[in-house]
């Protein structure tokens, strides 16, 4: 039978000052450390492949009317392009996402603000769907670089660290496809091959939610029994 469960918990007091100040110190030093090795790199890597590119067959530095041209830019922006948002702007703001999920908005701002408004110039490049359609991905992908340093000390495993970041970029696609290819249903212009990809993707995560547990009943590890 069952034992219940049972933990003594210790007298609560007010925290000392010495040790209030002792854990701000340590995460501070703690923050200052990733965001001089790990977020200063992801910054540096990112803004190199967003600004430098291929113009008339010379690797060069990129003007701001040219960064469509640039290294990242151009090599991931048709990826997104099932999900409605398949050009260059929307595709850097989001990889900058993986930095600092709030660089996004800065990103986005820098890039969109060019000629006119942000305001005007997202309006007239997302529609509804696929505006809806980039928010769910940038909210459901993986974290930003900080928080996969975490999973990996957490994890203490680099499969599964790569495992569980690709697990969230994978969800966060195939929501994002379902959104957009199902939203076409209702606004027009639907795509019958990103149609079809959506349904599946619906059916396999409403089987993978519905399916029935099923317990074990043999042993399948090996164990020795001294």
């Amino acid at each position: 039978d069952p034992a219940p469960f049972v933990m003594e918990l210790p007298a609560y007091h007010w925290p000392t000052v010495g040790n209030v100040l002792r854990s701000m110190w340590e995460r501070g030093w703690s923050f200052i450390k990733k965001a001089g090795t790990i977020i200063l790199l992801s910054t540096i890597v990112v803004w190199f492949t967003t600004y430098f590119g291929f113009v008339d067959g010379k690797f060069t530095m990129l003007a701001e009317d040219q960064i469509d041209s640039g290294i990242l830019a151009g090599a991931i922006a048709w990826i997104f392009t099932p999900l409605g948002w398949g050009n260059w702007q929307a595709a850097v703001a989001s990889i900058t996402g993986l930095v600092a999920k709030e660089n996004i908005v800065g990103t986005m701002g820098i890039l969109y603000g060019g000629t006119g408004t942000v305001y005007s110039n997202l309006a007239s490049t997302f529609t509804a769907i696929s505006g809806y359609s980039f928010l769910a991905f940038n909210l459901l992908c993986a974290p930003c670089f900080a928080a996969m340093g975490a999973i990996k000390r957490e994890m203490n495993n680099p499969k599964w660290t790569l495992a569980a970041i690709g697990y969230m970029c994978g969800f966060a696609y195939a929501i994002s496809l379902i959104i957009y290819q199902v939203g076409l249903i209702f606004t027009g212009g639907v795509q019958i091959v990103g149609l079809i990809a959506a349904i599946a993707l619906t059916g396999l995560i409403l089987y993978m939610l519905l399916k029935p547990h099923q317990e074990s009943n043999r042993l399948t590890e090996k164990v020795k029994v001294a």
